[in-house]
């Protein structure tokens, strides 16, 4: 055999044996550290501060709203689809998050002058069960509060959050159809907005998809 032949044959066996490890052992490491760059749904953010610019949407809305159960401030299970017929407003929060904190008195007015038309707001509490009970004793909350950070970050991955920024919220119709899903502040334009696009699909004067992308165009539009 030629010294050349010899210098193709070692190229060609270097390469496979490249390739082999590359393949078997190398790609397999790379690829789990590409996910936690990445980001895997249902994660906290690696910050205590997010803003809704850390809110991204993995596979857009689900169908229905989740059913996930969390210890309400009694510490009885309840899922956060127990409110049957109502049309829900869900509220992600924690008690270190400032501008969840400021929502509270709207989301206290929404709960007192919607409840006879139908809606329901329940606040999910990301945070620790003490800190919670303690912030609710000192402050007036007037709906029911949900408290767990496992089942609301899992709550939120279902609704298509790859990383749960706060506040984060969902609103749905009676039929616990998701209507649309709200990162950041929520603001009293903005809840009005919401409602009556609710109160039209609830009164069939929308489809369900009409309803989704005339939510999405007001909540776009409408300024705090």
């Amino acid at each position: 055999m030629s010294r050349t032949s010899i210098y193709v044959v070692v190229a060609l066996a270097s390469a496979a044996v490249g390739y082999t490890l590359y393949h078997f052992v190398v790609a397999p490491r790379i690829e789990p550290d590409v996910a936690a760059v990445q980001g895997t749904p249902g994660a906290p953010p690696s910050s205590s501060v997010t803003t809704a610019a850390a809110v991204s949407t993995d596979a857009g809305l689900p169908a229905t709203l989740p059913d996930v159960s969390m210890p309400d401030r009694e510490g009885q299970m309840r899922s956060i689809t127990s409110w049957t017929g109502k049309s829900m407003i869900v509220n992600f929060w924690a008690t270190w998050c400032a501008p969840c904190r400021r929502e509270i008195p709207l989301l206290n007015q929404i709960q007192q002058q919607q409840m006879a038309q139908g809606f329901q707001v329940i606040g999910v509490a990301v945070d620790a069960r003490d800190e919670v009970l303690e912030y609710a004793e000192a402050n007036t909350i007037d709906y029911p509060v949900l408290i767990s950070e496992e089942g609301g970050i899992e709550a939120a991955s279902k609704l298509g959050q790859r990383s749960l920024g706060l506040p984060l919220t969902a609103f749905t119709d009676r039929q616990h159809r998701v209507i649309a899903t709200h990162s950041g502040e929520l603001t009293k334009p903005q809840a009005d907005a919401m409602i009556e696009v609710i109160g039209r699909l609830n009164r069939g004067e929308l489809t369900l998809e009409a309803a989704r992308t005339l939510a999405d165009e007001k909540l776009q539009a409408v300024e705090g």
